[in-house]
């Protein structure tokens, strides 16, 4: 009897580890599609390099599957991957200085394939995104989370760590320059 006892608990001990790691499992898929691409666009807007952007993007969901405290609400877990995001990003710009220049293996991942209907606006896309990553970080950031991934203010200044003033100067800021960077550019439709 005591031998059916053993084999019971040790089986229910795998039948524990297996489905702790079938819940690891699914909470990685579930962060993979839930923040991947956003980490990934932050990144490489930081720092220009799809390879360090890749690489923060695995960095920051393995800290986000490690973090033991639950989230307040869906609302703060993305405002502290990407504050995590964030970090890792200017970690790397103290360690190797900004890389001004865009390699040509990333330069298509910026703008979609051409198709034949749509390469003129593409191209005025293009011109937008340029004056975007030229930018200061502070400027090009508040910018990027607000048009390209559709941030609210109070969200940005959750992400960023600072007020929602804060946010509005550097969104006031930043379009004003891309006003003056684009003028004449994409034309006067394009309004930010």
């Amino acid at each position: 009897m005591r031998g059916e006892e053993e084999l019971s608990t040790s089986g229910d001990g795998r039948d524990r580890q297996l489905l702790r790691g079938h819940v690891a499992a699914a909470r990685a898929e579930q962060l993979v599609q839930r923040y991947a691409d956003c980490i990934l666009r932050l990144s490489y807007t930081y720092l220009h390099s799809t390879q360090d952007a890749e690489d923060i993007c695995q960095e920051t969901l393995l800290k986000a599957l490690r973090r033991q405290e639950p989230f307040e609400s869906e609302e703060h877990e993305r405002a502290w991957v990407l504050r995590v995001a964030m970090n890792a990003c200017k970690d790397i710009l103290r360690r190797n200085r900004l890389r001004s220049s865009v390699s040509l293996e990333d330069a298509p991942e910026l703008v979609a394939p051409r198709v034949q209907s749509e390469a003129a606006e593409q191209d005025r896309m293009a011109c937008v995104l340029d004056a975007v990553m030229r930018l200061p970080a502070s400027l090009r950031i508040a910018i990027y989370l607000r048009y390209y991934e559709e941030y609210e203010v109070r969200d940005i200044a959750r992400a960023l760590g600072c007020t929602e003033a804060a946010v509005a100067a550097r969104l006031s800021r930043g379009r004003r320059r891309l006003r003056g960077m684009l003028k004449g550019v994409v034309g006067d439709e394009f309004d930010f």
